[in-house]
């Protein structure tokens, strides 16, 4: 019997007999949580078929079944331990491709570690824009490389910031007016509505947006904040408006994901 039709005789079936096509995953290894609902659901919709699955440490991606793994993300504080893990990966998921992932930009590179690695595609900054940061992962699923062009300049952006004079620390309350000035005004009206603790749904139909559109304005918006989720954009919004909202109280305004 070919190859093909004892691949094609051990697929799994459905009710009507037809071999079932097993869904693709994007498999990340990082320590720290950075697989929101948000972006799970933009991966769902981004790329037919496929889920996204996190795992804390190299072991663990190595255990169990995953599904088809087509990508692995692997946190770049994991990267020394990786070239000793790279067997087992390949053993447990032989047709994914490996890119390492940026959870922190302030965390420095082994850029040139990893220009020699014949392992490494490519590094996924987790702070890009949520089109961009979809597009690099389709860029590397094709077999693309991308690496932020930033991670060469690091050595300069140590030098400008040890150029400038100290800042002494805000007081409690402080709201320093540049934390909203990157924002669009779209963003300022979406990060408003969140505010005041309307769900996704209803900030959608409010503003005629989609839902999905909704949830991307948001990811962008807590990115360019630099925070971990919408209460505590939230509570940026309220200390501009010269509230004391903190992440305690602004939680209960925000009832919906």
């Amino acid at each position: 019997m070919s190859e093909v039709m004892q691949s094609y005789a051990k697929a799994e079936r459905d009710g009507f007999g037809r071999p079932v096509r097993k869904r693709d995953t994007f498999l990340f290894v990082t320590a720290k949580p950075v697989l929101s609902d948000c972006l799970i659901q933009a991966i769902e919709t981004e790329f037919v078929d496929v889920g996204a699955v996190q795992v804390p440490d190299l072991p663990a991606a190595c255990e169990g079944s995953k599904g088809n793994v087509s990508l692995i993300f692997v946190d770049l504080a994991l990267f020394e331990q990786l070239e000793n893990w790279v067997p087992e990966l390949m053993n447990a998921h032989p047709s994914a491709l490996i890119a390492m992932v940026q959870t922190d930009a302030r965390r420095s590179v082994p850029i040139d570690e990893i220009l020699r690695s014949n392992v490494v595609c490519g590094v996924l900054p987790m702070h890009l824009k949520l089109d961009i940061w979809l597009s690099v992962i389709r860029l590397l699923l094709i077999g693309g490389e991308y690496i932020p062009t930033a991670m060469f300049r690091p050595l300069a952006s140590e030098k400008i910031v040890a150029q400038q004079p100290a800042k002494a620390p805000a007081p409690p309350g402080h709201f320093d007016p540049r934390e909203l000035s990157g924002l669009t005004e779209r963003e300022l009206q979406i990060l408003e509505l969140v505010a005041r603790g309307l769900q996704n749904k209803v900030i959608a139909a409010s503003l005629q947006l989609s839902e999905h559109t909704v949830k991307i304005h948001l990811h962008n918006i807590i990115t360019k904040l630099g925070t971990s989720n919408r209460t505590q954009a939230a509570a940026i919004f309220h200390r501009s408006r010269g509230g004391e909202a903190d992440g305690a109280s602004a939680l209960t305004l925000l009832p919906g994901r």
